[in-house]
């Protein structure tokens, strides 16, 4: 079990109904993408946060790491828009920042910098929704609330299936890699780029192997077009409900009055 699934199972909101975590964190994934502000941005980025660290126990140090996986993205989005390039002998308003080169002039605007600085936020704001689901939510809980609300049973089963083989692909790759390591497989750059080769073919042919394994064994259980669990009970909380009101008519009141 990897980490992130540990932590879906056994965090300090496991007890709260799903579907009023989904509505909360949908919710307000939705408003901030639709406003693209940036103090709404910011104050769902810090709910979330505060909810996924203090609620819902997760290690601050590991929520941290998960923030830093999309810092690529957004570190190679925001410098294709930060900078800009034209003529030196073209005269542009509101520069905040400017350096020639040759017949060139690289440069940095007042309009850029904001772009950027609401573009990280929308980003920060929408990734910690994702985060607050999945690290307090289960994905066959999730799934089981989307068949109660008559979600087209394939299309569920497949995001389950997908699912399962990321996590599949995921420990297959680890294990190889331990494997190749513990005999110095990555000793120098001529051997790991062979040992990465090697990987890749062995990946691609273990996760077959396992998906076949797979297969055998949900029609050894009767499967018929349809997966089937045993599902945990929830009791819905009027003081749930009451605090996603409230926060997002906070975010409704501070977007119409800034």
């Amino acid at each position: 079990m990897l980490l992130i699934d540990k932590y879906a199972y056994f965090n300090g909101l496991k007890d709260v109904h799903p579907l009023e975590k989904m509505v909360f964190a949908l919710s307000l994934l939705l408003f901030s993408l639709t406003v693209r502000d940036m103090t709404v941005s910011l104050i769902t980025f810090m709910v979330m946060s505060a909810l996924i660290i203090f609620a819902a126990k997760i290690p601050l140090s590991y929520y941290f790491k998960l923030l830093l996986l999309p810092g690529f993205f957004i570190l190679s989005g925001t410098i294709t828009i930060l900078f800009s390039f034209t003529s030196k002998y073209t005269s542009i308003s509101n520069i905040w920042w400017s350096w020639k080169v040759g017949n060139w002039q690289i440069f940095i605007s007042d309009d850029s910098v904001g772009t950027v600085i609401d573009l990280i936020t929308v980003v920060l704001g929408s990734i910690s929704c994702l985060y607050f689901l999945t690290l307090t939510t289960p994905i066959t809980v999730i799934l089981s609330v989307m068949r109660k609300l008559k979600v087209p049973s394939l299309l569920v089963d497949l995001i389950e299936l997908t699912y399962r083989f990321i996590f599949i692909f995921l420990e297959t790759a680890l294990a190889i890699h331990q494997s190749q390591a513990s005999r110095l497989g990555y000793g120098s750059l001529r051997k790991g780029i062979r040992s990465l080769g090697l990987l890749i073919s062995s990946l691609f042919l273990g996760v077959l192997q396992r998906s076949g394994h797979l297969t055998m064994a949900m029609n050894a259980r009767g499967y018929q077009e349809n997966l089937s669990y045993i599902e945990d009970t929830y009791t819905y909380s009027s003081r749930n409900w009451l605090f996603a009101i409230v926060i997002l008519g906070s975010l409704i009141f501070i977007n119409g009055f800034f």
